[in-house]
């Protein structure tokens, strides 16, 4: 198989895709996304068929009607769809940066020991996390409370409060998500506090 190449009208029928993929999402028919294009059902129809020119103005205002923009609607695919993880040994955890948002990042981590006892070693930053048990149960120390996360399960807090997070009953592993802030907040705690043997979180 010849590998594909970028060309217009690789552009112009990803286009039309996107156009029918993002209505259908959406759950509208022709005619509901029409109406809010202000295009009639048949030159919409005509547009995700290909059987109309793609014109820009056109496209501005599918873009407006399916909440998106210009751009994201003629975005190309990129290259670089598949990413390998920096491995972090020591911690046991593995992380991706998130391309379509610079400073997200995702990461994946082994714990073995419960969370800290004491509560000087909670961690307060600015941001916003996402963590799923991918196996185990964590236990998650927020402010004055704590949870068990089972296995696929998941929690979403504001790292404002202070947070740990470690095992329960033997090694788990998680999924977490870092919003850029929450990302910088545990880089800055991970330089100046963190050694081998202390919890990673």
């Amino acid at each position: 198989m010849l590998p594909m190449t970028q060309d217009d009208g690789d552009l112009d029928s990803l286009v039309r895709k996107r156009v029918r993929a993002l209505r259908v999402a959406q759950g509208w028919s022709l005619d509901e996304l029409a109406t809010r294009a202000r295009l009639s059902p048949s030159t919409l129809s005509r547009i995700e068929n290909g059987q109309r020119r793609l014109a820009l103005d056109q496209l501005v205002t599918l873009a407006r009607a399916l909440d998106t923009t210009l751009d994201q609607l003629v975005e190309t695919a990129t290259d670089d769809v598949i990413s390998s993880p920096m491995i972090d040994a020591a911690h046991q955890q593995m992380r991706w940066p998130i391309r379509a948002d610079p400073g997200m990042t995702v990461m994946r981590q082994r714990m073995t020991n419960p969370p800290p006892d004491n509560p000087a070693r909670m961690r307060a930053h600015p941001g916003r996390e996402w963590l799923v048990v991918l196996s185990g149960t964590a236990v998650l120390l927020l402010g004055n409370r704590r949870f068990r996360v089972e296995t696929n399960q998941a929690a979403e807090f504001p790292t404002m409060l202070p947070h740990a997070i470690g095992a329960e009953g033997g090694p788990c592993e998680i999924l977490g998500i870092f919003d850029r802030d929450a990302r910088r907040g545990h880089q800055r705690n991970d330089d100046s506090t963190r050694d081998a043997s202390s919890p990673p979180h």
